[in-house]
């Protein structure tokens, strides 16, 4: 006899449905980077359905956000940059409702258009860049793009953002990890996607600074030791020079707490010791 099986139930709903257990107010993570993988599909069935005073949250929204702010559909918006790519300008709808304050944007002083910003790197106008990566290696050249083979990755990740043209055209660019490990300090990477004038890299642990074509040890963290440092790190690299990270001044400490009230990039990053096995 064959013995009873008992299924879950489906979680596959409708795009109808789905949109319908979106409450109006509510907080909506959208997936994607601009117009690419977006859920394009669920966004224009919430404005048919005619929701209303979405919280948004997305890193890099473009064609999505730009769609529920014409109709009117979002209350406030937490993203780091909104553009339609290189070549299609800033969201014209979602820069007109943050100007008519139909939307509130978070923590944003300006509103910048992705095109000028890449016409000022061409320019060589910006001095110092900020860039995140999935993986960086001994030369400082990252890679945002693929883990394992190119052809047939084991994680395919979201891409540059720009990387490639900001890294060789920025003065400096300092770049941080939030995990200091054999994984994402690396001494060949899975694929370059950028490479260019890296000045230094941060993570818990440490900092690293370009030194000649390797990265060489800066400093290290207090509640780490350089022996620790090494274990960690997934490249060698000379430490001659290095030594302890000076403690931040008060005003350095207030000045990071209002960055992060909450407390979550603080937690994100925090230090896991390794035991003695």
């Amino acid at each position: 006899m064959e013995p009873c099986v008992a299924y879950p139930p489906s979680k596959v709903v409708s795009l109808a449905e789905l949109a319908r257990r979106v409450d109006d107010g509510a907080a909506v993570g959208l997936g994607g980077v601009f117009l690419h993988r977006g859920p394009f599909a669920l966004v224009r069935e919430l404005v048919r359905q005619g929701s209303r005073n979405l919280e948004i949250i997305k890193p890099s929204p473009g064609y999505d956000l730009d769609l529920l702010c014409r109709a009117r559909a979002v209350r406030k918006v937490r993203a780091g940059i909104v553009a339609m790519e290189a070549g299609f300008g800033l969201a014209p709808w979602y820069r007109r409702a943050i100007e008519r304050k139909e939307a509130l944007l978070e923590r944003s002083p300006a509103i910048f258009a992705n095109e000028d910003f890449y016409d000022l790197c061409a320019r060589g106008g910006i001095d110092l860049c900020y860039l995140g990566c999935a993986q960086v290696d001994a030369f400082g050249r990252t890679n945002v793009s693929a883990i394992g083979d190119w052809h047939n990755p084991r994680a395919r990740l979201p891409g540059g953002g720009g990387a490639a043209v900001m890294m060789p055209t920025a003065k400096r660019v300092v770049t941080w990890r939030t995990e200091h490990s054999s994984r994402t300090l690396v001494e060949k990477l899975d694929f370059v996607t950028a490479a260019g004038n890296m000045s230094a890299v941060v993570t818990p642990l440490a900092v690293f600074a370009k030194r000649g074509e390797r990265l060489a040890l800066e400093s290290w963290h207090p509640d780490t030791t350089l022996d620790e440092v090494k274990q960690r790190a997934g490249f060698a690299f000379d430490a001659t020079h290095g030594g302890p990270t000076p403690m931040i001044t008060a005003s350095e400490r207030e000045a990071l707490a209002g960055l992060d009230p909450d407390g979550g990039f603080a937690r994100e990053a925090a230090i896991t010791p390794i035991t003695a096995s």
